[in-house]
């Protein structure tokens, strides 16, 4: 096949929303990253998980920090797993060429190197979950350090060494955390990758739809107004409890 033939099989408008969605990936990555001015539910989060590992001090029995590492560390595994897994069908399907001949034919692409087109589409999905998995992976790893960190830091809040290690192992589970993000945000934008198949448009819709639940979830939901309120409002009088003014 020549580059000419290649390129014939996608338009223009192709290209465009192909670039629209590794533009709407990266740019919501960092705006999510970045907020400025209004934080975002995982830079929330991440000044939630200074408190807990500093809190971590004071602790002597540190058994529910353990578990709560472990938790963390199961779901990236997880994913990752679910992510190879992934992986592995989509491969799977490339190589299938008369599989892919017959989707192209059902769709009313009769062109005989249309098996091509349909591969490149599924390339970008592939792209999308191979980073999702890389993300997962190191996110895992890191976790694995801030456990060792946390197991370094001294039971004696007045020993000198305790903040810092603290501080140490918060920034590590901050980065792990962050990672996870990232392959949590890959995976979305794998399934929103999908809406090629239904040509350009779907391509748009997907990844408009896409960023709007990822903006939504992280500037507009429910939890980050709990996040915002949580240190700020009074707690509720017990049964029995005078309030004073």
């Amino acid at each position: 096949m020549t580059l000419a033939h290649f390129l014939s099989l996608f338009s223009t408008a192709d290209a465009v929303v192909v670039l629209l969605i590794l533009v709407g990936w990266l740019g919501i990555g960092w705006r999510i990253e970045h907020p400025g001015a209004r934080p975002s539910v995982s830079i929330l989060m991440a000044e939630n998980r200074r408190e807990w590992l500093r809190m971590t001090i004071e602790r002597s029995n540190r058994i529910v920090d353990s578990q709560i590492l472990g938790m963390l560390r199961a779901n990236s595994s997880f994913f990752a797993s679910s992510t190879m897994i992934a992986i592995g069908g989509t491969l799977a399907l490339l190589g299938n060429s008369d599989q892919l001949r017959g989707i192209a034919s059902d769709l009313g692409v009769t062109d005989r190197s249309s098996e091509v087109f349909w591969e490149i589409k599924l390339m970008l999905v592939l792209m999308f979950m191979v980073n999702a998995f890389l993300k997962f992976v190191w996110a895992n790893r890191l976790f694995g350090y801030c456990g060792v960190l946390m197991g370094a830091i001294p039971n004696e809040p007045a020993d000198p060494r305790a903040g810092p290690r603290a501080q140490k192992a918060a920034q590590i589970n901050i980065f792990a955390a962050r990672s996870f993000n990232r392959g949590l945000r890959s995976i979305y934008f794998a399934m929103a990758a999908t809406g090629w198949f239904l040509g350009p448009w779907g391509l748009l819709a997907t990844t408009l739809l896409t960023c709007a639940i990822l903006w939504r979830r992280e500037f507009a939901s429910q939890s980050r107004e709990l996040l915002l309120s949580l240190d700020t409002t009074p707690a509720a009088p017990q049964p029995g409890e005078t309030v004073t003014k």
